[in-house]
């Protein structure tokens, strides 16, 4: 029973978080770091102490009294996620929700899988599995093959973009305007590879995480693990997310000379903000029910792993439905047909593989 509360709150973070960004697609007339800041001030700064205070007494004190060394190393992995999180937006913009997400998000569980081992290597922990342990057994070799099927499907999937691309070349100019493989690929990579830190971030705000949970133990006691003892931590991770993303956003602002789109009255400045917020609180939801779900399966590859696919498969359905891959050749749709496959299948091994 707990395994299965575990997968269903995986998966509804799953799905606020491969839904997050429809949202926005009712902005209007707003540059992209305009409703991105909007949201991030709800994803990173608003919501996440609501929902601390709505469900962790004294979250505030639990902050305080944890050394400055956890919070400073938790924060430093929110900063890092937060760049991977602000190429994450630019990612969809420029791939697309289903073609955005697949590639990003199997970077991300590519190496949410391999870096932990790689630094356990150097710095071997009690308890914790380094690359040459995963090459000496079973499971090990198993998690690197799915790692490998997962590069192997992004390539794919990537190839799938392209032809996408050379298909729109003529006689499709109204079609996905903001669609570029070139930046997309690069930015994709990048956010991908940036975005597993948040899974670090968590491991590094454990201390946090279980103050609020023995808290909430001593009162209940047999009551199991308190399911929601990570939004104390996610707090502090999300503060590093949101100073990478403010001071992008600021920047480009600057930049393009945006900044008078929050006082435009020739756009709709209230539902610009109320659907920003939205996809914002949305985007937040995901770490909500992580948490959750994290409280029932543990901080391990199986959750990651379970998020990852729910938002890969909840993406690709808003693929579909806004129409991306309407109007491509047969090849290049069964090209990112397989794309996917390979990369929910490489999911799957990477799962088996950590639990052997």
């Amino acid at each position: 029973m707990e395994s299965l509360l575990g997968i269903i709150f995986h998966s509804i973070g799953g799905f606020s978080s491969g839904s997050f960004y429809m949202p926005f697609k009712k902005v209007k007339d707003w540059a992209w770091e305009s409703y991105w800041l909007i949201g991030g001030f709800f994803s990173w700064l608003i919501v996440p102490p609501i929902a601390a205070y709505l469900t962790i007494p004294n979250f505030v004190d639990i902050i305080a009294d944890t050394s400055s060394s956890v919070k400073v190393l938790a924060y430093t992995m929110g900063l890092i996620w937060g760049i991977g999180g602000l190429t994450y937006g630019l990612g969809v913009r420029y791939l697309g929700m289903s073609l955005g997400n697949s590639i990003v998000l199997g970077f991300c569980s590519a190496f949410g899988a391999l870096v932990p081992s790689i630094y356990y290597n150097f710095y071997p922990t009690e308890g914790k599995i380094s690359f040459t342990d995963m090459l000496t057994n079973n499971g090990g070799r198993l998690v690197l093959l799915g790692v490998l099927v997962c590069l192997i499907g992004i390539a794919i999937s990537g190839k799938a973009g392209m032809l996408k691309e050379k298909d729109f070349a003529v006689g499709h100019e109204d079609k996905d305007q903001d669609f570029n493989i070139t930046k997309g690929l690069i930015i994709a990579i990048v956010s991908g590879i940036l975005s597993a830190f948040f899974n670090y971030g968590i491991e590094a705000g454990k201390p946090m995480a279980d103050a609020a949970n023995e808290a909430w133990k001593a009162l209940h006691p047999n009551q199991g693990e308190f399911l929601f003892q990570n939004n104390v931590s996610y707090i502090v991770i999300l503060w590093g997310g949101l100073t990478t993303n403010f001071v992008w956003c600021l920047y480009l602002n600057f930049k393009n000379k945006t900044f008078g789109n929050y006082t435009d009255t020739k756009t709709p400045i209230s539902k610009n903000i109320l659907f920003s917020a939205i996809a914002g609180t949305m985007w937040f939801l995901q770490f909500f029910f992580y948490g959750m779900g994290e409280s029932k399966l543990g901080n391990g590859a199986s959750s990651w792993i379970l998020h990852m696919s729910t938002i890969i498969l909840t993406a690709n359905f808003w693929g579909f439905y806004l129409k991306e891959w309407t109007g491509v050749s047969k090849k290049t749709f069964n090209t990112f047909l397989l794309g996917i496959v390979l990369i929910m299948l490489s999911i799957v091994l990477v799962g088996i593989g950590n639990s052997l």
